[in-house]
């Protein structure tokens, strides 16, 4: 089972710090800017609805209210999910007898209003029309199965939504075993079985269809071609009845075709030719007829969201064996490694996936509207492209795709298909030699993806990353990457400008990337340092980034970062050459591991940045009280003694902690509440003393470089903290 990492973001409103809901009323809470933006965004997406009226073939009317500014495509996702509908695909909408394109705002369609009349007209068929019918007719078909969900498929998801509500339906009994819970769960219980983790297989339908398939009589023959002959098809239906349709221009018909001989002409006993597959099974096969409207019935009684696709595909690690049923569509897709998936979508077309990646990054995001359109867009090319390199990975483990360098080792081979470099997790160069060899590369391509996350979510418009996905298919690990242009047309050396190409041996420096990265650092906490380039020169050269991040600029003038595994400092609990504290010596600590590329999370990193901020201004805070006590200005810092403290030259310093006070969710009051002994261990018993402005503005200055030094601040009159992330590094230990 291919398991694939991507970038996930996610988002909370009305809640504190703690997670809770906040119980303070939105008119007095105070509103960060995050907040306010999203509150105009919301009153600006905010629209009146209108009312449509959409005629059916066939004479019907379906009456919608939408919001003007949803696109035409929503439309038709609404009759391909109504139960009358759902099975025409090749139909277009009209309004005033021009058609309205799908990416359209209903907004931007002249002259559409309230009450407006909007068509659904019959659309003739092409080759790629005829497959989306055909595999949206299979899919239709197969409603309530759950293979596709089980196994990782098509997006589809095993869902508990169904065995929830009939849980919810059920009333408890009087009897005390009805309110117990399952044996298995109780403390004596030896075994937990795992068929208790499944949901419980959703209501039997029966079949309506045994396989629909593509005739082996195709490609129709040019005499045929010019009839209007698109595609031949095979149907078995349950009654074990075999037929043979033509799909035409115009729709479907059953040819005079045996299994042995070919009659493309109408077959004389089924006259007629019917615009939808449906219409046509349901006019030969009386089972089809019966069964398919009650089965779309059970389809439509399910929850919306357990029926709905998800954005991206999900694999679960542990499902109920499936039945192997005949389906000539799943054969066809998954025994042809050159198919992309986006076929019937895009024929003929290779999809440039860096391109689209940077593109969307690009898009504006002043307005609202142009925010929700660019995340839109991020978010569909990233499930696009970890969909396209999941299939790619299973290909490349399976040696369905022929690497770029055949000659070299197989481990050290590397891969194109459908435009994703892949690369296998080993150490091939040696590289992580001393690093603990293969399960140092293993990891490094976990590091290298958190990196990668953690520059995309400065969302830079001057710096770039590449699309990344790593897959663990069948013990292999493999690494996919999209390409940057041109990088595989000149050599490594030219086309590096920033950082090491030989793994830490010399080192380049850049102008224009140290300015790109400069803002970058600060966010990621990284500390801008010095180091030899190892050339002859003897040149220092300054980074803002570890020396194993690359910077290239390709063929699009856009500026890369890769190689982003030493984004975050090492955990030196893990090194057994490191300094621990007597703490962590006492617990075992630096203990032995597999490998020297250990790395703090990027949440633990920020946590304990914000914990050494505190920290840092209860200390500052307490000297302040000790300071103001005896200067006789008080032991508390409120606004009740704001006329007596404005004559301090240094209450500006005392003004700058309170703002910070208020960022962190701190008050004066709870400042007065601290115990001043518990940190006068770390910043020592030195009393602060003034009678005149210039001393007490100096004893001000103190008390930040005091409280500064004591949490681990770089700087010595502020709070800043960094992480060097080549410490502990041999390579940059030894030339630094």
């Amino acid at each position: 089972m291919a398991v694939a990492e991507a970038v996930a973001v996610a988002s909370t409103a009305n809640t504190d710090d703690s997670g809770h809901e906040s119980i303070t009323p939105d008119s007095q809470r105070s509103v960060t800017p995050a907040e306010n933006a999203e509150r105009t965004c919301d009153e600006e997406c905010e629209a009146s609805t209108i009312t449509l009226h959409l005629h059916l073939p066939g004479g019907e009317q379906l009456e919608l209210r939408v919001n003007p500014a949803e696109m035409a495509q929503e439309l038709q996702q609404v009759l391909l999910e109504r139960e009358s509908t759902c099975h025409r695909t090749c139909f277009s909408l009209q309004f005033e007898g021009k058609p309205i394109d799908g990416f359209t705002e209903l907004r931007n369609v002249e002259n559409l209003k309230d009450k407006s009349v909007i068509k659904v007209v019959e659309e003739q068929y092409s080759l790629r029309d005829v497959r989306i019918h055909l595999r949206h007719v299979r899919d239709l078909c197969r409603s309530l199965d759950t293979t596709d969900g089980a196994i990782g498929r098509e997006c589809a998801s095993l869902s508990y939504i169904s065995s929830l509500n009939t849980c919810e339906d059920k009333v408890v009994g009087d009897k005390p075993n009805d309110i117990l819970p399952p044996a298995y769960l109780l403390p004596e219980s030896q075994e937990r079985p795992l068929a208790a983790l499944f949901a419980p297989p959703l209501k039997e339908s029966q079949p309506v269809v045994r396989n629909i398939s593509v005739s082996s009589f195709n490609p129709p023959p040019g005499p045929r071609k010019m009839r209007g002959d698109v595609l031949y098809l095979t149907v078995d239906t349950v009654e074990g009845r075999r037929y043979h349709v033509t799909a035409t221009n115009r729709g479907f018909y059953v040819n005079a075709s045996t299994n042995d001989q070919f009659k493309p002409t109408p077959h004389s006993q089924f006259k007629g030719t019917y615009h939808s597959l449906v219409e046509l099974l349901a006019f030969v096969s009386s089972t089809f007829k019966k069964t398919f409207p009650e089965l779309m019935k059970l389809r439509m009684e399910r929850h919306a969201f357990d029926r709905m696709p998800t954005p991206y595909q999900t694999y679960g690690w542990s499902v109920r064996s499936q039945d192997n049923n005949e389906d000539f569509l799943r054969a066809e897709d998954y025994t042809h490694p050159h198919k992309t998936g986006l076929e019937d979508i895009v024929p003929g077309q290779i999809r440039d996936w860096n391109e689209e990646i940077q593109t969307t990054h690009e898009l504006p995001r002043q307005t609202c509207h142009e925010r929700v359109i660019r995340e839109r867009a991020i978010f569909k090319i990233h499930t696009d492209f970890v969909a396209a390199a999941v299939k790619g990975a299973q290909q490349v483990v399976d040696g369905n795709v022929v690497p770029i360098n055949p000659g070299d080792d197989s481990r050290t081979h590397m891969y194109i298909w459908n435009n994703i470099f892949f690369s296998l997790g080993f150490d091939v160069k040696d590289h992580y030699k001393e690093l603990g060899g293969d399960a140092a590369a293993h990891v490094a391509t976990s590091n290298d993806l958190q990196g990668v996350r953690a520059y995309t979510a400065l969302d830079s418009s001057k710096l770039f990353t590449l699309g990344m996905v790593i897959v663990d298919y069948k013990g292999y690990r493999v690494t996919a990457q999209s390409i940057i242009p041109g990088i595989l047309e000149r050599e490594q050396e030219q086309s590096v400008v920033y950082g090491s190409i030989d793994f830490g041996k010399t080192i380049i420096g850049n102008d224009e990337y140290n300015e790109l990265l400069q803002d970058a650092a600060e966010h990621l906490r990284i500390e801008p340092h010095v180091v030899k380039s190892g050339k002859d020169d003897g040149k220092e050269v300054k980074l803002y980034s570890s020396f194993e991040t690359k910077g290239i600029i390709g063929n699009d003038r856009r500026h890369y970062v890769l190689d982003l595994l030493r984004t975050f400092p090492p955990d030196v609990n893990f090194l057994e050459s490191a300094e621990v504290t007597e703490i962590s010596r006492t617990n075992g600590y630096p203990r032995k591991f597999p490998h020297k590329l250990a790395a703090l999370r990027h949440e633990l990193v920020d946590a304990f940045i914000e914990n050494r901020y505190l920290l840092y201004i209860k200390i500052a805070a307490t000297l302040v009280n000790k300071m103001k006590g005896d200067l006789g200005l008080g032991a508390k810092v409120d606004d009740a003694e704001a006329t007596a403290v404005e004559r301090m030259p240094g209450e500006d310093i005392v003004s700058k902690i309170k703002s910070k006070l208020d960022a962190v969710g701190l008050s004066a009051e709870d400042v007065a509440k601290m115990d001043p002994e518990a940190v006068a261990k770390v910043v020592g018993e030195n009393k602060v003393a003034g009678e005149t402005d210039q001393e007490a503005s100096e004893a001000m200055k103190k008390i930040l470089a005091e409280a500064a030094k004591a949490v681990g601040s770089i700087r010595k009159d502020d709070f800043e903290i960094r992480f060097n992330p080549d410490c502990y590094c041999d390579t940059w230990t030894r030339r630094r």
